[in-house]
Order: C-alpha cells, then sequence, then structure tokens
C-alpha cells in the first residue's frame, strides 16, 4: 500500500489487536522468572485491545481522527508496565500523524520515529533490551531506510519496521544477561513485533482474524442452529466521570453488535440501561465495565440446557465493582491494591479507604485507578500500587487526574504497602506523610513463596517444575520441593540481628497449621516476633516482611 487512509488503519488495529489476542499465552510465557504470574501478553492485549475498540467505532475515515481516539483509548485501558508503554509508543504515533487524513511512508516512518521518543520520555529509567530497545532501534533503522528511498511506500515502511523489530528483540538477551541465562527474549518486544505482524498482513490483504475459542457445553453447530442468541443479558451502569464524558450511545450499540442482537442501550443522565442477546454475555459486562460501576446486573440462560455457560469469574468481578456514590470530601485517602478477602481487610484496618482487586497476574488498567480517585473523594489522595508491574499505570493515572493532588508511593510488595499505611499520619502535612511512607517502603525487607511453573536455572540455581520457590526481593533464594521448608529457608535469609517483627500471610491453598509451624521455626531460631495473618491472596502461598 502506498499510503494508509482511515480505512486501512482501522483493517490494520483489528489484524494488530487479534494478533495479539491470539499470541498473548505464548507472549506470557516469555516470563523470565518461572513463577505463575507471567502476564505481559495478556497486559498488552487488554490494553490494545481497549483502544483499538474505541478506534474502530469513530465516523470518521481521517487517520488523524481514528489515533486520536485510540491513543485515548490505550492510555486509560492501560495495564502493567508493558502496558503503559505500549500506550506511549502509540500516543507519540498519534502526534505523528495528527492532523493527517491520509499518511504515506515517510510520514509513517516519521511518526514511528516519534512514538519511540515518547515512549522513552514516559520511564524514568529506560532499560536496554526491552520493548524500549526494540522500539527504538527498529523505528531509527526504518527511518533511515525510509529517507534513502526516493518514494516509500507505507507497506515497505511496515515491512522495514517489522524486519527490524524482529532483528532487535533477537538481540535483547545481549542487553539482558537475565534474559540470556533463561534463554528467552523479551516478552515486551515480542508483543510489540506481533502487533506489527498483525498490521503488516492487514497492509498485505489478511486481516488477522481471532482464533475460535471453543465454548463450554455448546459446539458451533448449535450455536448455529440457535435463532436466539443464548442469554438475555441486562445490566444498568452509574457513569464514572471518565465514562459520564466520553459515553456515546451509538458507539456502544455498534459495540454490542459485533456480540450479539436485540440491542437496547439508552442513557439517562449519569445512568446507562442496556439489553442484549448473547452468547458472551461476560464480553457484554466488560464493555459496560469500562464506562462505570454496575447497579443491577443479570444474564438469563434462553437455552435452559446450558445455564451454567456464564463466565462466573467476570461476574463475580462485575458484583464487586459495585459501589457506594461518591463519599463525602475528606482531606486525605488511601489508595492500595491487593488480591485476597485477608490482605484486603489487613489494608481497610489500616486505613486504606479503597482497595482496587488486583496485583500479580491481575494488573489494573490506568482506568481503574481514575476511577478510584473519583469515588475516595480527597484533598489529597496516596496510592500504594504493591507491585512493580503496577507502578507505571499508577502514575499515568496521577497524570490524567491532573487536576487532583495524586500522588503515588512506589510500592512494589505488599509488605511495602502495608508498612506505608502504618506510618500514615492524618494529622501531619503531605510533605511529611511523604517522607515518611516512601522511607517506611524502604527499609522493609519482601519475600514470596509460590510454585515453580517450568524448569529452569537461576544464578547457578537449578529449579524443577512444581517447587515451591522461596524468592527475597527479585532474587530466587531457595527451590525445595516443600512450601513450608521453602517458607522457612526464605525467613532464613531474611531474619538478622537488626530484625525485630515478621510479619507472615500465607495465601490460598495453605493451612494454618502450615502458617504455624513457619512461624514456630521463625521464633525458635531468631529473637524476633513473629504475627501470623491468613491473607487469602492466589498465587504466593506465603507472603513475609521483615522490619
Amino acid at each position: 500500500m502506498e499510503t494508509i487512509n482511515g480505512i486501512l488503519l482501522k483493517q490494520m488495529l483489528e489484524s494488530g489487536m487479534n494478533h495479539l489476542s491470539n499470541k498473548s499465552g505464548e507472549i506470557d510465557a516469555l516470563n523470565v522468572f518461572p513463577v505463575p504470574d507471567g502476564d505481559t501478553g495478556t497486559n498488552m492485549s487488554l490494553t490494545f485491545s481497549a483502544g483499538v475498540r474505541d478506534a474502530l467505532n469513530v465516523a470518521s475515515d481521517s487517520v488523524s481522527d481514528i489515533m486520536k481516539v485510540l491513543s485515548k483509548g490505550l492510555l486509560m485501558g492501560a495495564r502493567g508496565n508493558s502496558g503503559v508503554i505500549t500506550s506511549q509508543i502509540f500516543r507519540g504515533i498519534y502526534q505523528g500523524v495528527e492532523g493527517l487524513d491520509v499518511v504515506n511512508g515517510a510520514q509513517l516512518a516519521r511518526a514511528l520515529v516519534t512514538g519511540s521518543r515518547v515512549a522513552y520520555r514516559a520511564v524514568m529509567r529506560p532499560v536496554e533490551g526491552t520493548i524500549l530497545t526494540v522500539v527504538r532501534e527498529a523505528a531509527d533503522y526504518t527511518y533511515a531506510y525510509a529517507m534513502d528511498q526516493e518514494d516509500v511506500s507505507c507497506e515497505a515502511v511496515m515491512a522495514k519496521m517489522l524486519e527490524e523489530s524482529k532483528a532487535s528483540l533477537e538481540r535483547t538477551p545481549e542487553l539482558l544477561p537475565v534474559l540470556a541465562e533463561v534463554g528467552v527474549v523479551d516478552s515486551g518486544g515480542c508483543g510489540l513485533c506481533t502487533i506489527f505482524e498483525g498490521f503488516l498482513s492487514a497492509m498485505r490483504g489478511e486481516v488477522i482474524q481471532p482464533q475460535a475459542v471453543e465454548k463450554r457445553g455448546e459446539t458451533a453447530g448449535a450455536a448455529m442452529e440457535s435463532e436466539e442468541f443464548g442469554f438475555c443479558t441486562e445490566f444498568i451502569i452509574r457513569l464514572s466521570a471518565h465514562g459520564a464524558r466520553n459515553f456515546d450511545e451509538n458507539s456502544m450499540r455498534e459495540e454490542l453488535a459485533t456480540i450479539g442482537n436485540s440491542i437496547v442501550c439508552v442513557r439517562d443522565d449519569d445512568i446507562v440501561k442496556v439489553h442484549v442477546h448473547t452468547m458472551e454475555p461476560a464480553k457484554a459486562v466488560r464493555m459496560g465495565r469500562r464506562h462505570g460501576s454496575f447497579i443491577k446486573l443479570k444474564a438469563e440462560n434462553m437455552q435452559e440446557q446450558h445455564d451454567n455457560l456464564i463466565d462466573d469469574a467476570a461476574m463475580e468481578a462485575a458484583a464487586a465493582s459495585t459501589v457506594a456514590p461518591k463519599a463525602e470530601r475528606k482531606p486525605y485517602a488511601i489508595i492500595t491494591v491487593a488480591a485476597g478477602e485477608g490482605l484486603k481487610a489487613m489494608f481497610q484496618e489500616l486505613r486504606c479507604d479503597h482497595v482496587i482487586n488486583g496485583g500479580q497476574t491481575m494488573n489494573p488498567s490506568t482506568e481503574d485507578f481514575v476511577e478510584a480517585i473519583g469515588k475516595v473523594n480527597a484533598d489529597h489522595v496516596f496510592i500504594l500500587p504493591n507491585n512493580s508491574n503496577i507502578v507505571m499505570a499508577a502514575q499515568q493515572a496521577a497524570t490524567v487526574c491532573e487536576e487532583e493532588d495524586v500522588h503515588v508511593i512506589p510500592s512494589k510488595s505488599i509488605p511495602q504497602g502495608l508498612c506505608a499505611c502504618i506510618m500514615f499520619n492524618p494529622d501531619v502535612d503531605v510533605e511529611s506523610n511523604l517522607a515518611e511512607m516512601n522511607e517506611a517502603i524502604a527499609n522493609v525487607k519482601s519475600g514470596q513463596v509460590t510454585y515453580a511453573i517450568k524448569d529452569t536455572t537461576y544464578e547457578g540455581l537449578a529449579i524443577k517444575a512444581g517447587q515451591f520457590m522461596g524468592i527475597r526481593e527479585k532474587d530466587i533464594v531457595v527451590s525445595v520441593e516443600d512450601k513450608v521448608e521453602a517458607a522457612c529457608r526464605l525467613a532464613d535469609a531474611m531474619v538478622d540481628a537488626d530484625s525485630e517483627i515478621v510479619t507472615l500471610i500465607y495465601g490460598e491453598g495453605t493451612s494454618e497449621e502450615e502458617a504455624m509451624r513457619v512461624a514456630a521455626h521463625i521464633e525458635e531460631t531468631s529473637d524476633v516476633e513473629v504475627e501470623v495473618n491468613n491473607g487469602g491472596q492466589p498465587v504466593y502461598s506465603f507472603i513475609l516482611s521483615v522490619e
């Protein structure tokens, strides 16, 4: 293709979105650590899909108009560091094509460079050997190639961008030794290459389609034979501040039409009523969830023999998102992220105003934080992400809410978040609280016990799939068959003569008896006080905090 117009751009975006979704599991598997938390592909797919779905509903055929909506959708839907960086890449690309209805090859090459530069500026300490390296090297080489051509087509530019992206991706282990040790390439860079593959395929006339997912309890033939879609899905949502500004009834109807029929969508002020017949009620629920909180939600099976088909997890998440109206204005509020009812209760006891359900494998989006900021309704808001992969999304939300006084305290673990909450004092000023809370997260030691999902070697330590690993901060210090032994040996590596308090939080699949055995070991081998709590967290059998 010589140029890119709005029609082709939408095809490219759809193809890239589908290809990324199809490959997200493979990208997740590139996780360096052998822990069950690899989510780069999932985060990038959710981020990109959030923006693309909005972009596909743009009535205009102008490249600039479509990219503007895409950029905004990616910004709000960004999850995890990879998702945030992806949103910034396409924010820069939009800046490069702003005002253009049609884009030629040279303009595309310049826009790709702008995308690279904007992404780098968004990261405080860029790490080479990551998605940032891939986009920078590929964009620079592609721009040089385009400028050397008398008249270069958009297809040629994208083909060169993909070629150079793949070459850069293969070099990432040379820049990050941990990738070389485990024998993988950078997962974020792989996700970006996947998007570009989808783009180029569409430019060559082949839009990549989503891979079919077999529905539980239903054959494809049964779905084709049914005149009515299987679930009468209805919900009422109260629009968030973001939703109130951006919700469009026609766009919502068009989006629902991709998964069902018998569609009704009406808005009255900040209330929206939706009705749709669909075989994918969970998708309809997610479409609504982006715009606000649920007041009422139901999905009734119109085919009685399949009354358990609906995605329970999605419905539970939707129900959990039903919240009370905005709280009265107050001086301070704390927003934190945690998974597990026990952990949620611990944070609430420490005066957290809003706990976003999430953590490893469940990274909240920028929009989740924006909505939470609006709900707490405070003069000063502190956000505790409690995970290194969530910090950037929280920071992006703070930037979006520029009219609010929002401070992200970069807690990278649950213990850091809990210690920061302990140090919060509602009777002192913002600067004093920030100093105390940041000092708290710097002085606590964090550890986790989880199981290995693959055989590997980490810094000379042989790890077998199914073994329990003790992880101190970012280092795997032990890998054994028994989780209690793993926790005990992890504690031995964390507790020293200066330690005073150990907090032991046990999660799903771990009994109180097992936790008490670990606590007894710590007390027998050291002079510290041990507190035991049931966190109920997934993924991690134990979380240890040493102060």
